[in-house]
């Protein structure tokens, strides 16, 4: 055990900043994202060294939206602050509809790029985790509900693609963000219930006031 551990330090750092990354997510904790950040650059070297260069381009980008969440947590939408902290909002169905197109069609067109020009391995399905966990780490930088759903469905299909390259620890690492994403879900989704609670008995509060 000891030998793996060593043999695969970058592959445990990684596991281990990715776990803390998403516990912070999960509990709305600005810090996810510096710990993100450093997850990001590790698991580039990773992946690269696996030929998943579609996994590349995703952790690459990781990075800065990583810098884009920690910023936008900390001091971006205004209108969802309360007592200085950004609020959990629902998308619009339009966002929504958006959003799928968008990884449909990134999916297609990255797909035939990484087959077509490169030694990509899997190249279909590493597009997809790829458009579509850049699309959920939008949704979470700007904290939507909806991000868990799409990271539910983004880690079910990492899990395979670690498996068939052999890469046990980090398939193990996306089995409990699995699990992970649906606790997020809920946590967020109570979080949501609870801003809408206040926003209407704060509302009831002004009307008997009047």
């Amino acid at each position: 055990m000891i030998e793996y551990l060593l043999s695969n330090w970058l592959e445990v750092l990684g596991f281990l900043s990715g776990l803390l990354c998403v516990v912070l997510l999960i509990r709305e904790n600005y810090l996810t994202f510096p710990i993100g950040l450093a997850y990001a650059v590790i698991t580039i070297i990773v992946v690269w060294r696996l030929q998943l260069y579609a996994d590349v381009v995703l952790n690459a980008y990781y990075v800065g939206m990583n810098a884009y969440g920690w910023y936008f947590w900390r001091y971006g939408g205004v209108e969802r602050r309360a007592a200085g902290d950004l609020q959990v909002a629902r998308m619009t169905s339009r966002a929504l509809f958006g959003s799928g197109a968008v990884i449909i069609a990134g999916s297609l067109a990255m797909g035939f790029g990484f087959a077509t020009w490169s030694d990509a391995a899997l190249p279909y399905p590493d597009s997809f985790t790829t458009v579509a966990s850049f699309v959920a780490m939008w949704m979470s930088a700007r904290k939507y509900l909806e991000s868990w759903v799409l990271w539910f469905v983004v880690d079910v299909v990492q899990i395979v693609l670690y498996l068939v390259k052999g890469v046990e620890l980090y398939a193990a690492l996306y089995g409990i963000y699995l699990i992970m994403a649906v606790l997020g879900w809920r946590a967020w989704q109570r979080s949501v219930e609870m801003n809408t609670k206040g926003q209407h008995d704060a509302g009831q509060a002004v009307i008997g006031e009047r």
